[in-house]
């Protein structure tokens, strides 16, 4: 046995804990724990804090805990590729939605630990108390800002599924029901955040699962805004396949949810919105257009009217809102008014693309080749900095559009390009 597993071990293990119960608290398989163990794998960055919090000790004492005593050339480090790292991310946050899903359908107070002698030794360190609470308040902020401005949004689950570890661990603890309350309502928060990721990645299901459990989260956080912006998401799933018979019923209730929520807010205006959206897609305008102006009362609100994470909404997209809506409806001169305008304000890249799309789709029903080409062009090049699914679903939607027009040289060369992005050509 090596001089590190007689180190890494033996504080494993005076922490109470087997490979596997402590692969389960960090959020690895317990073979992983093993490799650790072994010096034959080294834990990523990310995983440091927990892995130091769990065996309480520092970060500093945590690295000598991890220094080989053999060649580094025999080290390996965490999959670096990234669809390996990708699905290693999936398969760790399905681990979290089935324990968390328990966790949260569990009688507070109630533990999962089978273990009375280990709880004792450990319900101390593992209780949070205000201060606490509050630093992980800070961090799930933190994460939010860092998924904003992260240009390639994959990039932010490995620290998004950290944190819902440690958030998870916390709830299998004894806490009090405040502070229960509160990190249900954190833990609702992060699944909203880690479904965005996967949504922005085109895997809708694995989004749904994530909007699902924090919609749970949120009913145990008595967190009405937050619940409803759960649903509300979960819906844009829907809405974002097409499949907005589907996505009414959910919006239905999460405006009425929204209505017990803080009146301050801007919640129940953001569910109008994705209601607007969805009332276009069936066909029925005056339902749409009632739907935006209810959203358009936003503005009449003062003060922060949300919070920069899980809700955003202040009205500065209502116009290019507006033009989605009129886009489907087929209203393309409403439509092209709208997104002009909008594209006078500060979009990000992913809100820009879908404004310069829907402007690309207007030229389509204008048979204007040079209007499709300008604009899409434009949002082909930005889908391949960004990597980003939404743009890339922008795009297959515009598509099967072409047909119309490809007698013209450009849309020829446009129709492959964005067969060559996102695979093969939209029936």
């Amino acid at each position: 046995m090596s001089d590190r597993r007689d180190a890494f071990a033996a504080r494993r293990e005076q922490m109470g804990y087997t490979q596997e119960s402590f692969g389960a608290a960090v959020g690895v398989e317990f073979s992983t724990v093993g490799r650790w163990e072994r010096g034959t794998l080294t834990p990523q960055p990310y995983r440091r804090p927990c892995l130091a919090k769990t065996l309480d000790v520092s970060l500093d004492q945590l690295d000598a805990l991890l220094t080989p005593n053999r060649q580094a050339s025999t080290i390996a480090t965490e999959p670096a590729d990234p669809a390996e790292a990708d699905d290693m991310n999936r398969r760790d946050l399905l681990r979290l939605f089935s324990m968390t899903g328990a966790l949260l359908a569990l009688p507070a107070g109630e533990t999962v630990l089978g273990d009375v002698d280990r709880l004792a030794a450990t319900a101390h360190a593992g209780t949070v108390d205000t201060a606490g609470a509050a630093e992980f308040a800070q961090l799930n902020s933190h994460l939010w800002r860092v998924y904003a401005l992260s240009p390639t949004k994959a990039q932010v689950l490995p620290l998004v599924r950290a944190q819902l570890g440690v958030l998870s661990d916390s709830l299998r603890r004894p806490q009090t029901p405040t502070i229960r309350q509160r990190l249900c309502e954190l833990t609702a928060d992060l699944f909203q955040l880690a479904g965005e990721i996967f949504f922005d990645g085109n895997r809708y299901t694995d989004a749904a699962h994530c909007y699902t459990l924090a919609a749970t989260a949120s009913k145990e956080a008595v967190a009405s805004d937050l619940w409803a912006c759960a649903l509300t998401r979960h819906a844009f799933v829907a809405v974002y396949e097409r499949r907005f018979a589907d996505a009414a019923p959910m919006l239905d209730v999460a405006a009425t949810i929204a209505r017990r929520g803080d009146p301050s807010l801007s919640t129940r205006h953001w569910v109008a919105v994705v209601q607007a959206e969805t009332f276009a897609g069936l066909g029925d305008f005056d339902s749409c257009q009632h739907a935006l102006d209810t959203a358009a009362e936003v503005q009449r609100l003062r003060g922060q009217v949300h919070n920069g994470g899980w809700l955003r909404f202040d009205g500065s997209r209502l116009a290019e809102e507006r033009g989605t809506c009129y886009v489907t409806l087929g209203r393309h001169d409403l439509a092209e008014a709208a997104l002009v305008d909008a594209l006078q304000g500060t979009l990000t890249a992913r809100r820009k693309a879908g404004v310069l799309t829907d402007l690309a789709m207007i030229g389509v029903h204008r048979r204007d080749p040079d209007q499709v080409v300008t604009y899409a062009d434009t949002v082909l090049t930005t889908a391949r900095q960004t990597r980003s699914g939404v743009i890339a679903q922008k795009l297959r939607v515009l598509q099967p559009h072409l047909a119309s027009l490809l007698n013209d040289q450009q849309i020829q060369r446009l129709d492959a390009e964005i067969t060559k992005l996102v695979g093969n050509r939209a029936a």
